[in-house]
Formats: C-alpha cells, sequence, structure tokens
C-alpha cells in the first residue's frame, strides 16, 4: 500500500534540492534582486535563480543554442548518468550526446529547471529573501509564461540572442509554444511533442484531483513543512497525486498487457478475498508514487501543475487564432497514437493553426503503444525527424 512506508526508508519532508546539497553538472544564474521579476499574477519575486546544465560548445557568433524545456516533474538533467545531486539519469537519455539526435558536436544545448520547480530554480522550497526560510505557502502562483521570461533572462546571460531551436514535450511543449509567440525574433525554429494551445478541462480536471490529494494529506501543513521530520511530510499526498497522473502517462493497452489483472505479491485468489490485496498494476502505482516522493517537492509539484492548468496561449492575445499567428518559425508537431492525456488533435490543432497563418509546419505521429511518455520512450520515432529538423533550419 502506498499509505506505507518501507520499512528503513524513511521518506523525506521534501526531495528538493536544498543549499548545500551537490550542485553535480548544474549551473546557476541569479537576476541580480535589485531587478525584481514580475510575474502575470501581479507580485514579483526577488533573486530569482535558475538551475541549467549544457552540453556542447557555443560557437563565436553563438547561433548553435538549442534549448530543451523538460516536462511536470522534469529538471535540467536531460543527459547524463545518475550521480552525487542528481538522483536518477537523464530524462532524455539516448537522445542528446555526440552524434546523436541533438548532436552535442554540432549543437550547444541547454536545459533549465524552470521556475517554480525544485532542482535548484527557484521555487516553494527555496529560501525566501526576506527571512531565509523556504518560501513554503507564501510562494506565488506562476504561469507558463512566467517560466519562460525567466529563461529569457537566462538566454541574456549566456549571450544568445536567438536559440537555433527550442525544443520540448509535454508541458516542455507548453514553453515552446510560449517562447515562438512571446520572443518570435528569437526563435529559430520550434519542435512541440504531445503537448497543447490550451489545457482542456479534462486535463485540468486530473490535475485538481492530484491537488485535493495533496491538500487532503494533513501533513501538507497548508504548504509549510519543510521543517517535518523524516515520514512526518506530505509524502503519502504527493504518492497519491502521483500515482493518478501516471495512469495518464501510459495507454490501456500497455497497462493490460503489462499487467493483466495479477494479483501482486504472489497473491492468488485462492488464498481469499483481501479488500487491500494488490493488483500488480497497484504495485506499479505505488513504486511510481514512492520514486517521486524521493526526488521531487510537493509544492513545487503543485505550483507547477497549476501553471499546466493555467497554460492558454491566447490568454490577453487576443483568442487563440491571433496568438498562433505570431508564430513564424519552421515547426515540427509531433502527437502521440495512443496519448490519452494530450492526444493528437491537439496537436494537430496547432499544425493546421500555423499552416492558416502563413507559418512553415511539419505534423509526425508517433505510432506506439505506450501513450504520453511515447516521446521519452520511442527514440528510434523521434530521435531522426528531430535531428533532420534541426539540421535543415536556416542560419539567421
Amino acid at each position: 500500500m502506498t499509505g506505507h512506508p518501507r520499512p528503513g526508508r524513511p521518506h523525506p519532508a521534501s526531495g528538493a534540492f536544498m543549499p548545500g546539497d551537490p550542485a553535480g553538472s548544474r549551473k546557476f544564474f541569479t537576476i541580480p534582486p535589485e531587478r525584481p521579476f514580475a510575474l502575470d499574477g501581479g507580485t514579483t519575486l526577488r533573486g530569482v535563480t535558475t538551475a541549467y546544465e549544457t552540453w556542447g560548445t557555443l560557437n563565436s557568433d553563438a547561433s548553435n543554442a538549442v534549448l530543451l524545456c523538460h516536462a511536470w516533474t522534469g529538471d535540467s538533467h536531460a543527459t547524463g548518468p545518475a550521480e552525487a545531486g542528481h538522483p536518477t539519469p537523464g530524462w532524455w537519455e539516448g537522445m542528446i550526446g555526440p552524434g546523436l539526435a541533438i548532436d552535442t558536436e554540432r549543437w550547444f544545448v541547454v536545459c533549465p529547471n524552470v521556475l517554480g520547480g525544485c532542482q535548484g530554480s527557484t521555487g516553494p522550497a527555496s529560501p525566501h529573501p526576506d527571512d531565509g526560510r523556504p518560501y513554503g505557502s507564501r510562494f506565488p502562483v506562476i504561469t507558463i509564461r512566467d517560466m519562460v521570461r525567466v529563461q529569457a533572462r537566462l538566454a541574456d546571460h549566456l549571450g544568445i540572442k536567438r536559440w537555433h531551436a527550442v525544443v520540448g514535450g509535454s508541458m516542455g511543449g507548453m514553453q515552446v509554444l510560449e517562447w515562438a509567440i512571446t520572443y518570435p525574433q528569437r526563435v529559430g525554429g520550434i519542435v512541440p511533442i504531445a503537448t497543447c494551445a490550451q489545457a482542456t478541462a479534462q486535463q485540468i480536471a486530473w490535475g485538481a484531483i492530484g491537488r485535493r490529494a495533496v491538500q487532503l494529506d494533513p501533513r501538507w501543513r497548508g504548504g509549510d513543512y519543510y521543517d517535518a521530520p523524516e515520514g512526518d511530510g506530505p509524502w503519502q499526498g504527493l504518492a497519491v497525486a502521483r500515482m493518478v497522473a501516471q495512469v495518464t502517462f501510459r495507454s490501456d493497452n500497455v497497462f493490460t498487457d503489462r499487467f493483466g489483472r495479477e494479483l501482486a505479491d504472489g497473491a492468488t485468489l485462492g488464498d481469499g478475498l483481501d479488500l487491500w490485496q494488490r493488483f500488480e498494476v497497484e504495485r506499479y502505482l505505488d513504486y511510481h508514487g514512492d520514486k517521486l516522493v524521493r526526488r521531487f517537492d510537493t509544492n513545487s509539484y503543485l505550483i507547477i501543475g497549476k501553471a499546466m492548468d493555467l497554460h492558454d496561449v491566447g490568454r490577453g492575445r487576443s483568442g487563440l487564432l491571433a496568438a498562433m499567428a505570431r508564430i513564424t518559425s519552421p515547426t515540427l508537431v509531433m502527437g502521440i497514437s495512443s496519448d490519452i492525456l494530450y492526444p493528437s488533435y491537439q496537436q494537430r490543432q496547432i499544425h493546421d493553426l500555423l499552416l492558416s497563418g502563413g507559418t512553415k509546419s511539419e505534423y509526425l505521429e508517433i505510432d506506439s503503444p505506450h501513450g504520453h511518455d511515447a516521446f521519452l520512450i520511442n527514440l528510434d520515432q523521434v530521435g531522426p525527424p528531430v535531428a533532420q529538423f534541426l539540421a535543415a533550419l536556416p542560419q539567421p
């Protein structure tokens, strides 16, 4: 059961990167505190820090830079082994590196942890500049646009006036679209994968269920739990929220083929019926809930999830058509045939809107049973088109 911690393995109050932890491959950029960063919600943050990682070499005119945008529970560690400071291998291992689809012998690749995240960038677990204690419940609601505008400050810091391309899947794809709309002159090409131009009611509903699971965990303490001892943080609420999300990341066929109706832990129906007897699929969900709790922060999960639910490129821009018309960059849109979280009709909508506005766009659908996570799994279908697209983009 998710409600029972494994003996000898207490869950941390937060899986966030904290000051003093090993930095690993991270680098850090901080906007000077005397330059408050204005948020969409009307508030400001001071001393905003972005944790990021880079691969390859920036050329003399900074024309070979590729920005990678991560998904909900991703971070800056897009490729590389698990090591001190990085509890898991890179989230797009096999896509980035010498001779790979995003070839680091040709491209200078940058992947930042988003604003609101928990792996080195300013987020709810970060120290508040007023008292040095974690922001916790004081951290404001943010948007995908806020994340992108922080990334633009990082680009300025790195001397990158224009990205050769911006690439990302899921929430990363939301950032890709916002980059092309907010900064059309700073983007040479875009690759939005398994994403949407605006969140649907069903997508918001999935997020709402996860938020309610956290809210009902008494150990969440309204968001101020960082000084709780191990095992006394909101790990149960976060684990359940992750279990709900995990169901949307894969397809019905994959769950059926992999788990069927088998009972877990060697149990059989001949042993008698028990309310809490687990199926194999429950054990799988328990595993993923437990795994996330150990590397992520509950408040960041809420803050980032809310930003995804608020995502609507047409907000404040005279609607969807007008917003998408601002994209001028050549585009490779990728959907997934079995995606139930961001169904492929949403990517085809992006493609059609771009074509209607006169923007060069290609649509490619990944044929996979793996559902939403296929862009992380089926690299044989994702990698070659991305490599070809990057190579074909004109240089400024």
